[in-house]
């Protein structure tokens, strides 16, 4: 299934896309794409239904970030070996953990603003991941078991806040605007391995990013097992894995984001995202 979430910020509403590409509402149903509905009991109740039976959407409305009251946000640094290397830093040896705030989530398609102050503002193509079971000292053998499925993120980054103004990275990821997720939660059923997706992101049409999940330095299974040690995963926490690479800060020289561009992102299978660029 490819569940979404449509509307006007604040009040979107659950729907699903159908196998014509026809959004459904799936209000009649459940109340949001969150919580429980993301359980596997959830999405069996939701897979059980005639999508031709519900109500279709009119128009084109606004898509909203396909998860609602997302609890935790947590991202994985320096994931890719290639990224790695293009920022100089060296590949870690376990899983680098960050977060940032849930108040940087927005649509797909929202646009993104440059905060206050930002010299370095820049892009990151990632799986994301949705956990749909309660984790807890779980295996990674087990970890897939764990997700409700996947999406795209784009994780903006001002590099300057990340790297120069101390702290953790949290400063340069939290940024209002700065987590576009979506456009669907792809249920884990239609995703054979996550493991093997192309991605690629483009601003103003030229292509910066284009590599794998296949490069990920820790896989998607390993991620929700290690998470898992430190603290616990709920249904609707997203996990951010990483990004390849081809930043905006590995460039020779440098690019960063302007007011007027548009960023394009997308990974197989899981949908594409399209933004413009503000001033905030």
């Amino acid at each position: 299934m490819k569940l979404l979430r449509y509307g006007e910020p604040g009040a979107e509403k659950p729907g699903l896309l159908d196998d014509d590409g026809t959004i459904r509402d799936l209000s009649g149903e459940i109340d949001d794409i969150a919580g429980d509905v993301l359980t596997p009991q959830g999405l069996s109740r939701l897979a059980g239904l005639d999508a031709a039976s519900l109500p279709a959407v009119a128009g084109e409305p606004r898509i909203g970030p396909c998860v609602g009251h997302v609890g935790k946000f947590i991202c994985i640094g320096l994931n890719y070996s290639d990224h790695a290397a293009e920022t100089g830093m060296e590949v870690p040896k376990e899983p680098i953990l960050f977060f940032k705030a849930t108040s940087a989530i927005c649509g797909p398609n929202d646009q993104v603003l440059i905060p206050r102050n930002s010299v370095k503002t820049d892009w990151e193509v990632e799986l994301g991941v949705v956990i749909g079971r309660p984790a807890r000292y779980v295996e990674a053998a087990d970890a897939l078991d764990h997700v409700a499925g996947y999406c795209v993120i784009n994780d903006v980054s001002e590099r300057d806040f990340q790297i120069n103004r101390g702290g953790q990275w949290v400063k340069g990821k939290s940024a209002d605007t700065f987590g576009p997720i979506g456009p669907w939660l792809v249920t884990r059923d239609e995703v054979a391995d996550p493991q093997n997706l192309a991605m690629w992101l483009e601003v103003d049409g030229h292509r910066y990013q284009d590599g794998s999940t296949k490069t990920m330095v820790f896989g998607v299974a390993e991620l929700v097992s290690h998470i898992s040690q430190f603290m616990s995963l709920q249904p609707g926490d997203v996990i951010s894995t990483g990004t390849p690479p081809g930043v905006g800060m590995g460039q020779n020289p440098q690019v960063f984001l302007k007011a007027g561009q548009t960023m394009r992102l997308g990974i197989e299978g899981l949908g594409e995202q399209t933004q413009t660029v503000g001033q905030a």
